[in-house]
């Protein structure tokens, strides 16, 4: 996939479509790169596109798009951020070919989209995203919606990373073949734009800890903020690598200042870039 960046700094959600089908040449051309996906957690995702009129497949918020992609994970440690991290680079690649996507976790006929991916007991279908030619203008419904959650807001770089520990906000001068990266990580997308990373950079690496709100955790202790997690590790690991440089993934915690902060894993780097 060329220019991540680009993609991540372009990439909009679409929530309004017009109705063209997608091709079975691109249909199984994004399946095949969903085949190809490895996150760091070693876990694997089923992926499946579906038809909303073949399944009976419905969401409030998309209006158009007569065709969805989604996943499906066992429930184990880490599940959250692994299919966070692969159903992200996916979403980008999707992106790449000139097509519209957006995360939908709970806005959605859920028994329809779980019957459709044929769940079982020890399996959990987190998210799903429309896909489709993105219409010209977005409708009343989606222009509400993104006023309504401030879609195209984010945190300023000083309060998502850190130098050191968690009471000193990092420069952005500060180390500048990481720029690029933590630029990529702070457009993240999020659950309501919450933007729960909060990423302590030292001289080994960068470190992502979450910072809870409440109402993210079902009653099975899935946590849905760790979605979102998934989501800005994947763009950091993406970007480092379209940077040249080296790094070497660790949830092993390096036992940091971060306050009340939850650990969640690291980017060690290995080698940093020669440009």
């Amino acid at each position: 996939m060329n220019n991540v960046f680009g993609l991540i700094s372009e990439r909009k959600s679409v929530r309004t479509f017009d109705s063209d089908e997608i091709t079975p040449l691109v249909r199984d051309d994004i399946l095949r790169y969903a085949r190809g996906i490895k996150t760091p957690y070693g876990q694997e995702v089923d992926v499946r596109i579906l038809d909303k009129g073949m399944h009976g497949l419905s969401s409030p918020v998309i209006v158009g798009s007569e065709t969805f992609i989604a996943g499906k994970i066992d429930r184990a440690e880490h599940a959250e951020e692994a299919f966070g991290y692969f159903f992200e680079e996916l979403i980008l690649y999707i992106q790449s070919l000139g097509l519209g996507t957006t995360w939908i976790g709970g806005t959605m006929d859920r028994k329809a989209f779980e019957d459709a991916m044929e769940l079982d007991s020890n399996e959990v279908m987190p998210c799903v995203s429309p896909i489709g030619k993105p219409a010209e203008k977005r409708s009343l419904r989606e222009i509400m919606m993104r006023k309504g959650i401030r879609a195209d807001s984010r945190k300023k770089f000083e309060e998502l990373f850190f130098d050191g520990s968690i009471n000193v906000p990092l420069s952005e001068a500060r180390y500048p073949e990481l720029s690029e990266i933590l630029e990529a990580v702070r457009l993240a997308p999020s659950a309501v734009n919450r933007q729960p990373w909060r990423v302590i950079i030292n001289e080994i690496g960068a470190h992502f800890y979450l910072k809870h709100d409440m109402g993210y955790i079902d009653s099975t202790g899935w946590d849905m903020q760790k979605i979102d997690m998934g989501i800005a590790l994947c763009h950091f690991g993406l970007c480092a690598e379209a940077n040249g440089i080296e790094t070497h993934f660790s949830i092993e915690d390096p036992n940091l200042d971060a306050g009340r902060l939850e650990y969640i894993a690291s980017f060690l780097i290995e080698k940093w870039s020669e440009e």
